[in-house]
């Protein structure tokens, strides 16, 4: 305590900063109301999906008043086949002949064939859908429970669609979404990485064709150390957890040992992204009321450190009670000092 307030902050690589009303109010913890959706997808059910190589189609054509070529709508099927779309971004219709279907919708492709009929037929009727969309699926791999191939059609637009069509995550130890990281790449880039909880809470983006969705464990934890009833590595139990609640998570400071002027939280600065980034460490004095107000806006990041210092009587007795248990022994030896003696 005395060293971390009296050497010069300059000359140390962290700052220490007292938490009062004033200065928690720069790192006060936002409520969690879920955010609107900044999703801009392209993928609305009214703009379908266009064709590419490889996907396969099925075409059916029928003629409005009997004709010869083709049945009616009422009469029999009138299905030609599955048609493939090769690598040039053809197919090729009975009757029709090659149709270039590459970049077009549903709907386009059906207008095509119908201009290609041409005389052939009397106001014909076509109606195209897809068999197999190859080229409109996304991955989906890591803690879900059914990783794969997941196809857009199934009224799949958004990564967090995607993830729950492929069976939804892999439920957590301590089954929280806070726990699962999620890494979208797009075109070998990686275009997003989020907690899973950040998604359902309105952060979820589009998909496209082809895009890798992987889901992995990354688990936020904090550490808490000194006088406290249990102390160690702790998962963050909400995403947005405050330093009040995380003492409470680990049943709080120890009465006996607690200097309650003395808990800290140290925090490492940002040196990924900024190698010239300050540590920083935060006191609270937990002897002023005002204090648990302040504890239940500060809030708590993933490798966090919180440290309880010990009070200066604890460390006396400590010391006290080490010079009376070798006296004891002495004299228990001599002779001196009968066994049944206490402190």
């Amino acid at each position: 305590m005395g060293g971390a307030q009296t050497t010069s902050t300059e000359a140390l690589p962290f700052d220490v900063i007292d938490l009062t009303p004033t200065t928690v109010v720069a790192y006060r913890q936002a409520p969690t109301p879920d955010k609107p959706t900044n999703m801009t997808s392209s993928l609305s059910p009214a703009q379908p999906l266009t064709v590419a190589p490889g996907d396969s189609l099925k075409v059916r054509i029928f003629e409005r008043y009997g004709g010869n070529i083709f049945p009616t709508i009422q009469g029999q099927s009138a299905d030609l086949g599955i048609q493939r779309v090769g690598a040039d971004g053809s197919i090729k219709v009975p009757v029709v002949g090659t149709v270039q279907v590459a970049g077009l919708d549903l709907n386009q492709i059906e207008r095509k064939i119908i201009q290609q009929l041409g005389t052939q037929v009397q106001e014909p009727e076509v109606i195209v859908e897809f068999d197999a969309p190859r080229t409109h699926t996304v991955m989906v791999s890591g803690d879900v429970k059914n990783p794969g191939r997941v196809s857009m059609l199934e009224d799949v637009r958004s990564v967090v669609d995607a993830i729950n069509k492929a069976g939804g995550p892999i439920a957590s130890p301590t089954g929280s979404a806070n726990q699962l990281q999620v890494v979208v790449r797009r075109n070998g880039q990686v275009i997003l990485t989020s907690q899973f909880s950040d998604l359902l809470a309105g952060s979820d983006i589009a998909v496209q064709k082809g895009d890798e969705i992987v889901v992995r464990p990354n688990s936020r934890i904090f550490t808490v150390l000194g006088a406290v009833l249990k102390s160690g590595n702790v998962e963050m139990s909400k995403h947005n957890l405050t330093l009040l609640e995380a003492l409470g998570q680990v049943g709080g400071l120890n009465d006996v040992r607690a200097n309650k002027t003395g808990v800290y939280v140290f925090r490492m600065g940002d040196l990924e992204t900024n190698p010239t980034a300050r540590g920083r460490v935060f006191r609270l004095d937990l002897f002023q009321p005002v204090s648990i107000f302040v504890a239940q806006q500060f809030g708590l990041q993933p490798r966090d450190v919180i440290y309880v210092t010990n009070a200066p009587l604890y460390e006396y007795d400590k010391i006290l009670t080490s010079i009376y248990r070798t006296f004891s022994i002495i004299g228990i030896a001599r002779g001196n000092i009968p066994l049944t003696s206490t402190f």
